[in-house]
């Protein structure tokens, strides 16, 4: 019978692959409390690979689309995943449901480059800009000794391919302006890569009071940035 458990499946896939990891600074990893795991995103294999690498379950908030193809949406509730709501209730439903998640003390993670390093061919040690949810997720949730905890893959060997044309992708989800061209889906797929534990983030309670007006933005403006700066670090050694 196909496994039910996202730890499972993801091992069982990347063994499937033929896929090597090496993974760095595991003690960074924090044991039983809530986090939240950043990481960048090339390929349709790092959900899976943080989940080996960490040796957790991971619920990633992914993209609307995926809850919209019956085969695709199958595999991505067994493997724990929340597709993101369409826009208008986008970002009440991914903090209704990641804020759930957190204080369940569950690992949630997050890939804040959003959709366009998957649909745009990029090199391996390219990051793209992050958006901010994450980090007004971090600072409003109720949750007690919560980690931000940012991840870099490093891409050492891979295979690149043509996916699926961008416009079939459109039918799903209109409303994603990347979908709107006559364009590929790249498809990599990892041989040897590498898995770097940054330094976790632990969100205080005095973060949290303060999280209000132009100090709110601040906070999130400084954890956004070293959660950048940290990951693109990272990156950079693992990809030498």
């Amino acid at each position: 019978m196909f496994s039910n458990n996202p730890l499972q499946i993801s091992q069982l896939l990347l063994t499937a692959l033929d896929t090597r990891i090496h993974v760095y600074y595991p003690d960074r990893i924090p044991g039983d409390s809530s986090v939240l795991v950043i990481s960048n995103h090339r390929s349709f294999m790092d959900a899976p690979l943080l989940m080996a690498a960490l040796g957790r379950s991971v619920h990633f908030a992914c993209h609307h689309y995926m809850g919209q193809v019956p085969i695709l949406r199958e595999l991505i509730t067994r493997m724990g995943c929340f597709p993101l709501d369409a826009p208008g209730e986008r970002e009440h439903h991914f903090f209704r449901q990641a804020t759930q998640l957190l204080q369940a003390r569950q690992v949630v993670g997050v890939f804040p480059e959003g959709a366009s390093p998957m649909v745009r061919p990029t090199l391996p040690d390219q990051m793209g800009a992050f958006h901010r949810g994450f980090a007004h997720l971090a600072m409003r949730a109720p949750v007690n000794d919560l980690a931000v905890l940012p991840v870099a893959i490093a891409s050492n060997e891979e295979v690149s391919s043509v996916g699926i044309p961008l416009r079939l992708l459109s039918l799903f989800d209109p409303s994603e302006p990347l979908f709107a061209k006559d364009d590929w889906h790249p498809m990599v797929i990892y041989k040897r890569v590498s898995v770097l534990i940054g330094r976790p983030q632990w969100i205080s309670l005095s973060q949290r009071e303060t999280y209000q007006g132009k100090q709110a933005r601040a906070l999130v403006t400084e954890l956004t940035q070293q959660c950048h700066a940290e990951i693109d670090h990272l990156l950079r050694l693992g990809c030498e």
